[in-house]
């Protein structure tokens, strides 16, 4: 960077926050060239722009100060694949994504372009982790879409005070792009992954179940994050470590023994024994024999260290553990005394001090407080001898220094009880950690009781040291009588005690935080947001002690991925992403290699967890009762059986409808209208992995159709494997003869009219239309005395006499029956009654010699008027417009009334209809 006088030039400056950006403003504009600080509007009300003039390494600057709030853009799905049912959610891992401005932030951008249109620099602000590095990045785009020859510098600062300012002026550089890629790849990740398996989860499950811990339980979202869930994993394995354990009795034998100098207490060097003959026996020597013989005297001195420099995971685990402070707030109010410039950068993985680090200026600011001040400058007087150089946790994030004070304050009158206590940590632990450590003398006393060993410690502080001023820890001991090599004595007591093994305690938010830190699970900056979600999803709760449990959804939740077999709520593969994600900013991975590999194992996992689905089911019915809600207008989202052939953008799911009736749907409703009905009689259908042959363009999924015994002939099968590619007679056959079940249902808003219910009216019927009875007394089939009363009941098909036809399959006779669905009402046809043979026609058709076998691809059996031109001519494909629906043979169904034949209405609104 090159300096030099002349005309200023003028630099676009731009901050992560408006407060930054006129904290930094007002420093860099305290000089007396600068002009004084001038403020103006830009296009947010929010953001507004601040003018000064300022030399950067001798060349001067007219600079243009203003801010963004957070990230500029936000990566999302392209409209398409944004509405819940508009795909199949196993299609999101592959979906086009996008990185734009939000409406929101419009305004933002505008001021962004206008600014840096007139300007030859662009200086950015933004903070100096991974995370501004990105939002630095997006502030790019926008400003080069503007200007494209703009000279971009990267200003590199870790708190709001002069020194740290001006020095960051001074030393510009250029803006780390794989810092922008690591996020890049972790939001694409965390976008793909959370959005199938948190779709998938709550459509699923979300109607099926009562959910009690909501009053609103049809707005509940089920969420799943990759960082959320082993964090629920974590809260879960503890509490059914806890609920497994099984307390198990033990026995110890101590002793004590009273002198003029006090009292000692001697603890068995056994630990405790789980046998109770073992520990008697033992115990009965000891009585037997009771005189104490001293065999060691250890006297050592001790040291206890000072803490390494604050990090951001030290700071909220020691918030919760001396405040009972949540992470969330911890965080909320380390950013207020951050922007108000009172501490460093509160969010760093950093814990070691750096050489440049002037401590001894930091300590120097302390001295003035009335309650540590005199501790401040005992650290300063070198006959004290109290200073010590930090010592470093070996942590360095390259971006932030640890977390210390960086401007005075006995206490601001705005802030709050938090805020006082979030700044007294951090000035004590900075103090704390470049003291002296405590020094204590420690003196331990082994005896020997008839061969049983026993010992006692004590402990006298020499010095404290840190100790003095971190009032948050303590180091306590106890004096004990001096002893001395070979003396004996009897024990003033000797017991044998009885206790029971405990379980482990819950997990505090502390223990919670060293869980995640450790797994690798989240970074400083977003570990307080996944523990948030987990209260705010009511996958966890926590008591006024700060430790959680999980609540029975979120331990449903786990419970259903654990008998899967699946790890998806352990820390193992998000610590993998995590670690991938620091190669990609380090240069040691590219972005497209991690995003790649990530996805298609997430993919896989996300492919196995829906085949497995019946597990979710399982553990959620563990804990919560069963709804009969139906789903309305979002009906749950089912198995994909085929791609839409229609639109050819979304998959086509088998459904159950809320009146009982199966269908195929497409995914792209309402855009697309497309859907295979199925006939009325199915009582069960489950798509399979069996893929027909046959159909094409594929994979068509078979589906696995349980029919119910009285609603088809007796000579179909209830069990049939059947295809609705459009190969399957038997499912054509079944819809002549049955229909489709009745789609004007009123418990489904806005489906009883439009376009999506032409063809649906075409063939409507009843489970109670379904029945059927046979035109013979045989043994094979009930007469029809016999099946009477069934008949009457269930409307069953009336018999027609002893006309028959030979099968043109298998030459067996075909009896004549009448159907009686809505439909097709008193119209015969004759069925094969072989069992396994499927040769169907109408009599109509006989009777003009034209006999259809099923399996034939002619459609002369059915009524051409009828249908309203369902048939497989080029004529009927080349009316793609006109098609609503598909049929359950794969055919298309043009849009017309099939009672009278207008176009300009449908069946269910036919003035005709009924009559």
């Amino acid at each position: 960077m090159a300096g030099g006088g002349g005309r200023p030039l003028r630099a676009l400056n731009v901050a992560e926050k408006p407060s930054v950006a006129k904290a930094v403003s007002g420093i860099l504009s305290r000089n007396p060239s600068s002009g004084g600080l001038r403020v103006r509007e830009g296009r947010s009300r929010y953001n507004k722009i601040f003018e000064f003039n300022y030399a950067i390494q001798n060349q001067q600057f007219h600079m243009a100060f203003t801010s963004v709030t957070g990230h500029l853009m936000e990566v999302e799905f392209e409209d398409r694949y944004r509405k819940w049912h508009s795909c199949d959610p196993v299609d999101l891992y592959h979906a086009p994504v996008r990185k734009h401005v939000p409406q929101d932030k419009s305004d933002i951008e505008k001021t962004l372009e206008e600014e840096a249109r007139k300007s030859q620099w662009l200086i950015l602000w933004l903070d100096c982790d991974r995370e501004g590095e990105n939002i630095a990045f997006e502030v790019v785009e926008v400003c080069t879409r503007a200007n494209r020859n703009l000279n971009i510098w990267r200003a590199r600062f870790s708190a709001l005070i002069d020194r740290e300012i001006h020095y960051a002026a001074q030393h510009l550089i250029r803006p780390n792009q794989l810092f922008a890629d690591a996020v890049d790849v972790r939001q694409e990740i965390d976008l793909r992954i959370g959005a199938s398996f948190t779709r998938f989860q709550t459509m699923l499950l979300r109607d099926a179940f009562v959910l009690d811990f909501t009053t609103d339980d049809k707005n509940v979202i089920l969420s799943y994050g990759p960082c959320q869930f082993p964090t629920l994993g974590f809260v879960v394995e503890r509490f059914w470590e806890i609920q497994s354990h099984e307390p198990e009795e033990f026995w110890t034998i101590n002793c004590t023994h009273n002198s003029e100098e006090g009292t000692a207490t001697f603890n068995w060097m056994r630990g405790h024994l789980f046998d109770y003959t073992c520990a008697t026996i033992l115990y009965e020597m000891c009585v037997q024999e009771p005189t104490a013989t001293v065999t060691n005297v250890r006297q050592q001195e001790k040291l206890k260290y000072p803490p390494h420099p604050l990090s951001t995971i030290e700071l909220e685990k020691r918030a919760s553990r001396y405040f009972r402070m949540s992470s969330e707030q911890t965080m909320k109010v380390a950013e207020d005394l951050y922007q108000a410039g009172f501490i460093s950068y509160p969010r760093t993985e950093t814990d070691s001090f750096s050489e440049r680090t002037d401590l001894h200026t930091i300590v120097q600011d302390q001295q003035a407080h009335s309650i540590w001040g005199s501790y401040a400058q005992r650290l300063l007087d070198p006959e004290a001898g109290l200073w010590r150089n930090p010592s470093g946790g070996g942590h360095d994030d390259k971006a932030h220094p640890p977390i210390h004070p960086t401007k005075f304050s006995s206490g601001e009158s705005g802030w709050s009880q938090d805020h006082h206590k979030v700044y007294e940590l951090v000035v004590r632990h900075f103090l704390a950690c470049v003291s002296q450590p405590a020094i204590g003398a420690e003196t331990t006393v082994e005896i020997d009781i008839a061969g049983e060993q026993f010992a006692a410690s004590g402990r006298v502080i020499l010095a404290k040291n840190y100790l003095d001023v971190y009032r948050f820890e303590t180091w306590g001991g106890s004096v004990i009588p001096t002893y001395t090599y070979g003396q004996q004595f009897t024990p003033t007591t000797l017991t044998l005690d009885s206790g029971v093994t405990r379980p482990p305690p819950l997990l505090s938010e502390a223990d919670l935080l060293s869980c995640m830190d450790k797994a690798g699970i989240g970074t400083d900056a977003t570990m307080h947001d996944h523990i948030k979600k987990l209260l705010d999803r009511f996958y966890a709760t926590k008591d006024s002690s700060m430790r959680f449990t999980p609540t029975k959804l979120g331990e449903a939740l786990v419970m259903g991925y654990d008998d899967m077999g699946y790890e998806l709520w352990k820390p193992y593969l998000r610590a993998a992403m995590e670690s991938d994600m620091k190669a990609v900013s380090m240069g040691t991975k590219r972005k497209a290699e991690v995003l790649e590999a990530c996805l298609q194992q997430m993919k896989a996992c996300f492919v196995d967890a829906r085949l497995n689905k019946g597990k979710l089911f399982e553990a959620m019915a563990v804990f919560f009762e069963r709804s009969n809600r139906s789903n309305g207008n979002e009906p749950a989202i089912g198995d994909v059986v085929r791609r839409c052939g229609l639109c050819q953008e979304s998959d086509m799911v088998l459904r159950r409808k809320p009146d009982g009736n199966f269908m195929v749907g497409c995914l792209g409703y309402p855009q697309c209208r497309n859907v295979v009905w199925l006939p009325g009689s199915v009582s069960e259908a489950a798509v399979t992995s069996n893929i027909c042959s046959t159909c094409s363009p594929g994979p068509v999924y078979m589906i696995q159709f349980k029919f119910r015994r009285l609603e088809i002939p007796p000579n179909y099968n209830v069990d049939h494997l059947g295809c609705i590619g459009g190969c399957d007679n038997t499912l054509r056959q079944l819809v002549e003869i049955c229909g489709t079940g009745s789609r004007n249902n009123s418990s489904m808003p806005g489906r009883g009219q439009g376009h999506t219910q032409s063809s649906g009216s075409a063939q409507s019927n009843s489970r109670s239309q379904g029945a059927w009875q046979t035109g013979h007394s045989s043994t094979s089939y009930p007469s029809q005395s016999s099946r009477g009363r069934s008949a009457q009941t269930q409307d069953a098909a009336a018999e027609d006499g002893e006309s028959s036809i030979p099968c043109a399959s298998c030459g067996t006779p075909c009896n004549l029956r009448t159907a009686n669905t809505a439909a097709n009402r008193g119209r015969k046809f004759y069925s094969c009654q072989a069992q396994g043979c499927n040769f169907f026609t109408w009599e109509d058709n006989a009777n003009s010699g034209g006999t259809v076998p099923r399996g034939s691809n002619s459609r002369s059996a059915s009524n051409p008027s009828r249908r309203g031109g369902r048939g497989r001519s080029n004529q009927s494909r080349g009316r793609a417009n006109d098609v609503a629906f598909m049929s359950a043979t794969g055919e298309p169904i043009s849009g017309r009334c099939f009672v009278c034949g207008d176009p300009s209405h449908f069946a269910n609104a036919c003035p005709n209809r009924g009559r």
